[in-house]
């Protein structure tokens, strides 16, 4: 991650790093060819967390038109496609890193 373009790099917005009462939820990488997360169960309701997923993907459709000229809508609804098809498709495992090492031979 270290040798990343630095106009890749993330960081927090300083509406978020001024307010003392922000939580961070969610950390996601893509990891050696498939999507790597750290969830904080920060709400009561999970629900919560389908709405924001619905605002990330019309978020993310409106950076891709911002920075690589995409219709926003058109990318939209392919983010919308890519979703379906990941709920309907035969699904991910949820595979849970843990502090103990890895016995590698």
């Amino acid at each position: 991650m270290s040798n990343e373009a630095p106009e890749f790099r993330l960081t927090a917005p300083e509406s978020v790093a001024s307010d003392p009462d922000a939580i961070e939820m969610l950390r996601f990488w893509w990891s050696r060819g498939e999507p790597v997360m750290v969830i904080k169960p920060a709400f009561d309701d999970p629900k919560t967390y389908g709405a924001i997923l619905a605002i990330a993907a019309r978020n993310i459709a409106y950076v891709y038109h911002a920075n690589k000229g995409l219709d926003q809508e058109a990318t939209y609804r392919q983010i919308l496609a890519g979703l379906r098809q990941a709920l309907e498709g035969p699904g991910y495992k949820t595979v849970p890193e843990t502090d103990e090492p890895k016995n590698v031979q």
